[in-house]
């Protein structure tokens, strides 16, 4: 190593460029040896549009009015702000008997589900049928979904609840308990209609596949445990959320269990449950899983009232108003005593919400082959939740289960939602005496029904089967939300899932690659076995963005592996040059510029030289920076891809050889 120092004098000085041209010149025949280009100069405020672009605009919202009149883009921006008028002029009439027919099957779905969410928040069951009233509406007009059946969901039912009754009793105050409720959701709102505007919805992707199946998972787990209270009969049951003090709590009251109400509960369940399979294993009998919420509602209403169970140990809804949505923007509480706690329910609930909301959304419109505007579904859910604050409704979303419903009765447009919304209106109006006998145990059975479809154990298997990693977040959130909190529970996956996006940008993957036989590729040597060690060099390269972050740990892994290869001592394989190839790495800032003209020194030291192969744009504008002010880099150190670097270094480094 010495001897090639002294050859070539770490290339610092004139003596050793023209030693290294003459050797180049005197090689075998390579062919053309292409030079690095230079990235298209750019100025800072075009760089910066870009950047911002992307950022906030990837999907080019605005790509449809360019080179249109004053008054087309007008018409434009006004269909953008209101999707109901790409369909409504064109609506026809076998569109609406489509529509018809879902909004019907879906409305007999929705009505026992909103007064069984309802009672999961800890509201009275008429909010519920409020809040399947006016937010369907709203969204109708807003929203970019044909699919999306809007509603309260069991989920932000949960939260919602247990959130809120950690500071105020909703059975000692019920009043402040509604107020608080109402304010939640107009954060709530706020939260999300502000995501669509600023075009922040990037933010809902740190809820990654596998947090959100272990925290539906966990939720799912939570709700069925909760509605042990309504299927046992029990009065006297635990505020507390995890599965330990719920189940300790059922075996402390068993003189409260009631034969009565564990039979009926226990044979509608199995009603539904039989039902839910039904529609599963046969697509075509959808209405049956559809209908038996609302056909289980009426028998057991015609059973309590017929056999006079109320006074049997079997409790009932009781006495519900008829009437429309009562205005409550007079009920919005901001009092400081409680402003902190409904603003962190609204953030919680809304951000969880919205997640499930545009999900489901995408997942119909790819399967009719149709495009959702993530942030026109974050600004449609977010106005109507906050119209839905101050018309007596909480939190509301597009449920996955009404959604499927809807996509599978053939709905064509959102009309499926306002034919819904005036079916729950007529039931406002004029049916809600014939719900005083409802008994609570089929309400608990309906909730378990519903939410036991997000249990989903293939999705868990197939995350399982594909990263240990992800599935090990999975199982964090289950686990948090069923032993701690569902809040709780949900923070410690997302902390999870993001301390492993850190470990990824801290640590990215650097790889030794090796020469295919007889070919020009080169590829990583643990990946592909046929790949061969090029003596004398030694090629590296990096996948992923080199920044501050993570340029320590490149720094010490790639003198590490010169360190191995110099202490070989075999002559044949001495190490000359190390190859690093840039062709993946996208960025670099001004740390990973400092850690390669570093590692530039400090090869040279060693009587080595570093070449870099193919840095992408970005990366090779900063070098050229870097060579103003110092001449790092210079051209016969930058190749385009590391086979001609290494058939244009080959005879020197035969040559340095002694």
């Amino acid at each position: 190593m010495v001897g090639m120092s002294g050859a070539y004098g770490g290339h610092n000085g004139s003596e050793s460029r023209q030693t290294k041209e003459a050797v180049v010149v005197g090689a075998p025949e390579m062919g053309v040896v292409h030079k690095v280009a230079s990235p298209p100069a750019q100025s800072t405020a075009s760089k910066m549009k870009g950047k911002v672009k992307e950022t906030f605009f990837p999907d080019d919202p605005f790509r449809s009015f360019k080179g249109q009149p004053q008054r087309a883009k007008l018409l434009l921006a006004v269909k953008y702000l209101f999707p109901v008028l790409e369909w409504a002029p064109g609506y026809t009439l076998s569109l609406f008997k489509s529509d018809l027919v879902a909004g019907l099957t879906i409305a007999s779905l929705a009505i026992p589900q909103g007064i069984s969410y309802a009672k999961l928040a800890n509201l009275p069951p008429i909010i519920g049928l409020y809040s399947s009233f006016v937010p369907p509406l709203v969204y109708a007009v807003l929203g970019s979904s044909r699919d999306l059946a809007v509603g309260p969901v069991s989920i932000a039912s949960l939260i919602m609840g247990s959130m809120l009754r950690q500071a105020v009793s909703p059975s000692a105050e019920p009043a402040l308990f509604l107020q608080l409720a109402f304010t939640s959701t107009l954060f709530a709102g706020l939260v999300q209609a502000s995501l669509g505007i600023l075009r922040l919805g990037f933010i809902i992707d740190f809820l990654s596949k596998a947090t959100l199946v272990g925290f539906m998972a966990g939720a799912a787990v939570i709700v069925s445990l909760q509605q042990l209270k309504a299927l046992l009969g029990i009065v006297h049951f635990t505020t507390q959320m995890g599965i330990v003090p719920v189940m300790a709590s059922v075996f402390q009251h068993t003189d409260e269990w009631s034969w009565q109400t564990i039979l009926m509960g226990a044979c509608f369940l199995v009603l539904l449950l039989t039902a839910r399979h039904v529609s599963i294993r046969w697509p075509k009998f959808f209405w049956i899983s559809a209908c038996a919420p609302l056909a289980c509602v009426i028998v057991s209403t015609l059973l309590v009232f017929l056999f006079k169970a109320q006074n049997h140990g079997i409790s009932i809804i009781g006495q519900l108003k008829c009437g429309l949505n009562h205005p409550s923007w007079d009920k919005l509480l901001f009092d400081p005593t409680y402003l902190g706690l409904t603003m962190k329910t609204g953030l919680v609930t809304g951000i969880i919400s919205l997640t499930e909301g545009v999900a489901v959304g995408r997942t119909f419109a790819s399967l009719k082959d149709y495009q959702v505007d993530g942030n026109k579904e974050m600004m449609a859910i977010g106005l109507m939740n906050v119209v839905g604050s101050c018309t007596s409704c909480y939190v509301t979303t597009g449920a996955f289960s009404r959604s499927a419903v809807n996509h599978n009765a053939g709905c064509k447009t959102a009309m499926s939602n306002v034919i819904m919304a005036l079916t729950v209106m007529v039931t406002l109006l004029f049916l809600m005496p014939l719900f005083v006998y409802t008994p609570n145990v089929v309400l608990g059975a309906i909730i378990i029904a519903a939410v036991i479809g997000l249990i989903d154990l293939p999705a868990a298997y197939n995350i399982w089967k594909m990263d240990k990693m992800d599935f090990l977040v999975c199982l964090c959130a289950f686990a948090g939300v069923i032993f701690i909190s569902v809040q709780q529970g949900l923070a410690i996956a997302v902390g999870i899932s993001i301390f492993r996006v850190l470990m990824q940008i801290t640590r990215p993957r650097m790889m030794i690659q090796g020469n295919i036989k007889g070919t020009d590729i080169y590829r990583n040597l643990h990946q592909y076995k046929e790949a061969q060690r090029v003596p004398g060099f030694l090629i590296l390269t990096v996948e992923a963005p080199i920044n501050f972050a993570n340029t320590n740990y490149l720094n010490e892994r790639t003198k590490r592996w010169i360190e191995d290869e110099s202490s070989s001592g075999n002559k044949q394989t001495e190490l000359h040059f190390v190859i690093l190839d840039l062709s993946a790495v996208p960025a670099i800032d001004t740390s990973g510029i400092a850690f390669l003209i570093d590692l530039k020194k400090a090869t040279e030291k060693r009587g080595l030289e570093l070449v870099l192969v193919n840095p992408t744009g970005e990366v090779m504008e900063k070098i050229q920076r870097a060579n103003d002010a110092h001449d790092h880099f210079r051209p016969d150190c930058l190749y385009l891809t590391t086979g001609e670097a290494i058939a244009s270094l080959s005879g020197f480094a035969k040559m340095a050889t002694p």
